[in-house]
C-alpha cells in the first residue's frame, strides 16, 4: 500500500511557474537591456514623459491666458462711426427750414490700469448744413478744412478707482497666476516623484522576494529527488517522501504568488515609466541590489533642512501667493470706502447736437454712500481671510518642520531594523545549515529542515522590507525638504530624453512659440 501511494504521488502532474507576462510594446525596444533600472532613471523618466506632469504644465498656458484676458480691459481700440441727422425748424405753425447733417468719426481709444482712458481722432462733417453755406465753420479744433475737426475725449477716476480698481486688481491677480502655476507643477512633480520612488522600491522588494522563493523551491525539489531515491533503496520511509513532496507543492504555490506580486508591482511601476506615449513594463532582471547605509544628518543640517523646507515646499509657497492675492483684495476693498468722483469729457455723440453747434461736453460725477456698509463689509471679509491665512501659514510651516523630524525618525528606525534583520538572517542561515547537517547525519527529520528553511525565507523578506523602508525614508527626507518639487538634474535627464521637451517643461514659452 505504501509503495502504491508513493507511485501515485510521483505520477501526479506537476504545476510549473508561468513565465512573466509583458504586454508593453515599448518594451521591445529595450529587450536587449542589461543594465539595472535605477531610481534616478525612474525620476528622470517621470520628469521627461509622465502624462500627468505634462497635463499639469498646461496651467502655465492658462496663466498666460489670464494675463491676456486681464489686459483686454485696456486694449487699444480702433473705432469708426457714422451718424446722420435730419432736423426741421418751425416758426409757430409755419415750416421755415429743413436740413440734413452728420459726421464720420475715426478714433483710437487707449486705457490705463490706473483708471483713466483717453481717446483721439478725426471727425469729418457732411450734409446740407455745410454745403449750403460756405461761411459755416466748425468753431472747435478745426483741421484742414471747415468740416473737419480734431477729436479729444477722456475719462478718469479721481478718488474711488484711481490706481486701485476692479480691472487693475484682476490684472494683478492674473500676474500671480504664473507663480501659482509653477507651484502647482512643483506639487504634482513631488507627488509623482515620491509615489514613483515608493512603487520602485516595492517592485524591488517583490523581485527579491520572488528570487528567494524560487531558490527555496529549487532546494525543496532537489531534496525531494534525493529522498525519493533513498526511498527506492529502502533508506527512507514513504512518509518522508510525502513530507518532501508536500513541501515542494507548498513552496511552488508561494513562488507562484510571489511571481504574481512581481507582475502586480511591475505593472504599477510601468505607469511611471513612459516611452513613445505608452508605459514600459520593467523586467525582473532589471531590479538592482539595495544600496548601503548613508551617514545620518547632523543637528545643524536638520535645522538647515527645516529652513529649506519652509522656503521650497509648494504648500508654503502657495500660502504666500494666497496672501498676496488677499492683500490685493484688501487694497481694493479699502479703495471702495472712498467717495466716487469721476470726470468725463469729449465730443457730443449725436449728430443733431453737433450740427446745431454743440461740439463738446464735460461732466463730473460725485457719489458717497452715507453708511459705507458695502465697503466696510468688503474690508471686514478680506481682513478675516487674512487672519485665516496667518493661522494657515503658521500651521503649514510647523507641519513641514515636523515632516523633517518625522522622516529623520523613519531613517533612524529603518536603519536599526536593517541591522537587526541582517543579524536575524545570519542566525537563521546558521540554524538552517546546522539542521541540514544534522539531517544528512540522520539526527533530524525533513520537517525540522523545512521549518529552518522557511525561517530563512521569512527573515530574508524582513530584511528586504527593512531595506526598502530605509530607501523610502531617505526619499521622504528629500520630499520633506522640498527637493523633490524641483526638476531632476539635467545631467540625468539627457541620458533618457530631451530636457527641452520634457513633461515638466510643458507650457513654458519657447522661442518661436506664442
Amino acid at each position: 500500500m505504501a509503495a502504491l501511494l508513493l507511485l501515485i504521488l510521483i505520477l501526479l502532474p506537476v504545476t510549473t511557474l508561468a513565465e512573466p507576462v509583458h504586454d508593453s510594446s515599448a518594451l521591445k525596444a529595450q529587450s536587449g537591456r542589461t543594465e539595472p533600472l535605477t531610481i534616478s532613471e525612474v525620476l528622470a523618466r517621470i520628469e521627461l514623459t509622465h502624462p500627468l506632469l505634462r497635463a499639469t504644465g498646461v496651467e502655465r498656458i492658462e496663466a498666460r491666458a489670464k494675463i491676456l484676458k486681464a489686459l483686454g480691459a485696456w486694449e487699444p481700440t480702433f473705432k469708426n462711426e457714422t451718424e446722420a441727422g435730419r432736423y426741421q425748424v418751425w416758426n409757430f405753425l409755419a415750416l421755415r427750414q429743413e436740413q440734413t447733417g452728420g459726421f464720420n468719426d475715426t478714433t483710437l481709444a487707449v486705457g490705463h490700469p490706473w483708471g483713466f482712458r483717453i481717446e483721439g481722432g478725426i471727425r469729418n462733417g457732411f450734409g446740407d448744413r455745410f454745403t449750403q453755406s460756405a461761411t459755416t465753420y466748425i468753431a472747435d479744433v478745426q483741421l484742414f478744412y471747415h468740416t473737419q475737426q480734431a477729436l479729444f475725449a477722456g475719462e478718469a477716476h479721481l478718488l474711488r478707482g484711481f490706481m486701485i480698481n476692479e480691472e487693475y486688481a484682476e490684472f494683478q491677480k492674473a500676474e500671480l497666476a504664473g507663480p501659482q502655476a509653477e507651484i502647482t507643477v512643483a506639487q504634482k512633480r513631488q507627488d509623482l516623484y515620491l509615489a514613483g520612488a515608493v512603487q520602485y522600491w516595492d517592485w524591488q522588494v517583490a523581485v527579491k522576494q520572488s528570487e528567494v522563493q524560487q531558490r527555496a523551491l529549487a532546494v525543496a525539489e532537489e531534496r525531494f529527488t534525493q529522498i525519493e531515491g533513498q526511498a527506492k533503496r529502502g533508506l527512507a520511509s514513504p512518509l518522508d517522501v510525502i513530507e518532501a513532496r508536500q513541501e515542494v507543492q507548498r513552496r511552488r504555490e508561494i513562488a507562484i504568488a510571489a511571481q504574481r506580486k512581481v507582475e502586480y508591482e511591475q505593472y504599477h511601476l510601468s505607469l511611471y515609466l513612459w516611452e513613445n506615449g505608452e508605459p514600459v513594463t520593467p523586467r525582473p532582471e532589471w531590479a538592482p541590489e539595495f544600496q548601503g547605509e548613508t551617514p545620518l544628518p547632523t543637528k545643524d543640517e536638520i535645522a538647515a533642512y527645516k529652513v529649506e523646507a519652509k522656503e521650497d515646499r509648494p504648500e508654503v509657497r502657495e500660502i504666500y501667493i494666497e496672501a498676496k492675492m488677499n492683500n490685493i483684495d484688501i487694497k481694493l476693498a479699502k479703495n471702495h470706502l472712498l467717495p466716487k468722483l469721476d470726470f468725463k469729457g469729449g465730443q457730443m455723440p449725436y449728430a443733431l447736437d453737433w450740427v446745431v453747434g454743440i461740439g463738446y461736453r464735460f461732466e463730473a460725477n460725485f457719489e458717497m454712500p452715507l453708511f459705507q456698509r458695502k465697503g466696510r463689509g468688503e474690508v471686514m471679509y478680506a481682513e478675516a481671510d487674512q487672519q485665516q491665512l496667518v493661522m494657515k501659514q503658521l500651521y503649514t510651516e510647523q507641519q513641514v518642520s515636523v515632516d523633517v523630524d518625522n522622516w529623520l525618525s523613519a531613517i533612524v528606525r529603518a536603519r536599526d531594523r536593517v541591522k537587526a534583520a541582517t543579524e536575524a538572517l545570519r542566525l537563521a542561515k546558521t540554524l538552517e545549515e546546522g539542521e541540514r547537517t544534522r539531517f544528512n547525519m540522520g539526527a533530524s527529520t525533513v520537517l525540522f529542515v523545512n521549518v529552518r528553511e522557511r525561517n530563512v525565507v521569512t527573515q530574508a523578506y524582513q530584511l528586504y522590507r527593512a531595506q526598502a523602508d530605509y530607501a523610502v525614508a531617505r526619499g521622504g527626507m528629500l520630499w520633506a525638504r522640498g527637493l523633490l518639487s524641483k526638476p531632476w538634474p539635467q545631467s540625468e535627464l539627457v541620458k533618457y530624453g530631451n530636457p527641452v521637451t520634457a513633461a515638466g517643461m510643458n507650457g513654458y514659452k519657447r522661442p518661436g512659440r506664442d
